[in-house]
């Protein structure tokens, strides 16, 4: 199986950070129906260097952790959350790492 962590930062530029409710709604709307056999959710503390300034910022993440089987449209549904969240919440990023790992549930 594939395992990744995706890391949503929740700092929103021009505003105040996400809302559990923003949140809620971006999970049934975009992470369900891409991984609609399961996903967990953990509340994470980010921190990053720009680098072009060297600023450190920190700020409040959600962390998305899924384990899937790899499939072809994989990387697409992987996209598809990510540049929905990029796009609705105006973020530059989202940080990703994936690893392979045997599982089962």
């Amino acid at each position: 199986m594939l395992v990744a962590h995706l890391f949503f930062g929740r700092n929103i530029p021009g505003r105040g950070p996400l809302t559990a409710a923003e949140w809620d709604d971006f999970a049934t709307r975009t992470i369900t129906p891409n991984f609609p056999a399961g996903f967990t959710v953990i509340d994470g503390e980010g921190q990053w260097q720009n680098l072009a300034t060297g600023r450190i910022s920190r700020e409040p993440t959600k962390i998305l952790l899924v384990a899937t089987p790899r499939s072809p449209e994989l990387a697409s549904r992987f996209a598809a959350v990510i540049g929905a969240y990029k796009s609705r919440f105006h973020q530059k990023s989202v940080g990703v790492i994936t690893s392979d790992s045997c599982a089962g549930f």
